[in-house]
């Protein structure tokens, strides 16, 4: 697996890169899995291993459509304003979130769906390499340019690679470069910085709701005035 350049995230690296960076990370650590591990749960409500890994599959399908979908309209979203913010977390009962869970069932073997993720996953890191970054696209009643899609991306890849960890301490997490780059957008959706005491991980893990934060924590974000947790969406 291929890392971001150094400091890549708080840098002018094309926006291609840190989302190749990533998704190549998430994808090899699934690979990477004892079928055991599928079985697990992960870091998303209602869902096992299984069930996220059957979500980046329609992730990565999403990828292709999008990008196979260019328009003349102005772009009405970007990067940031790309994301909803709900006030409530998910519960894995909304409807499309239980359809990822019969459908990640009916593949039985979790080869045949580390398969999958690997054909879909690997097209659509090749569709984003030849994507021109200024063509707009359209997506989710959005028009965006290629760029600011595949940027928001990168906030969605590294988030779902902490959902695959959250209880797999053994397999490992995203790269450094994407979590600081995740984080950064973040603090963009969140108009407000997350304080210097929260890493990266942390920051993003607090902040998504992912965990609930320490009362050191909770005194610190307070004093930044940061809103959370932010449920994106």
């Amino acid at each position: 697996m291929s890392g971001c350049p150094p400091g890549a995230c708080r840098t002018s690296v094309p926006t291609v890169d840190l989302f190749a960076c990533s998704w190549t990370a998430l994808r090899t650590a699934v690979a990477a899995l004892p079928e055991a591990d599928f079985e697990k749960p992960s870091g998303c409500a209602g869902w096992l291993v299984r069930d996220l890994v059957c979500h980046l599959v329609i992730d990565a399908q999403d990828v292709l459509i999008t990008l196979a979908t260019p328009t003349g309209s102005e772009p009405t979203a970007d990067a940031v304003t790309y994301w909803e913010v709900a006030d409530r977390p998910p519960t894995g009962d909304d409807p499309l979130d239980a359809l990822i869970v019969r459908l990640a069932a009916a593949y039985r073997e979790p080869h045949l769906l580390t398969f999958h993720l690997d054909d879909v996953g690997s097209a659509a890191g090749r569709a984003a390499a030849l994507a021109d970054p200024e063509q707009r696209v359209r997506t989710r009643g959005q028009v965006l340019t290629a760029g600011d899609y595949l940027a928001a991306y990168v906030l969605e890849w590294t988030l779902h690679h902490l959902d695959l960890v959250a209880h797999l301490p053994h397999v490992p997490g995203p790269p450094a470069e994407s979590l600081a780059r995740s984080r950064a957008a973040l603090e963009e959706i969140a108009g407000a910085a997350f304080p210097a005491s929260l890493g990266d991980r942390d920051a993003l893990l607090v902040g998504t709701g992912r965990r609930a934060p320490t009362a050191a924590e909770r005194a610190a974000l307070g004093a930044a005035a940061v809103r959370v947790p932010l449920h994106l969406g």
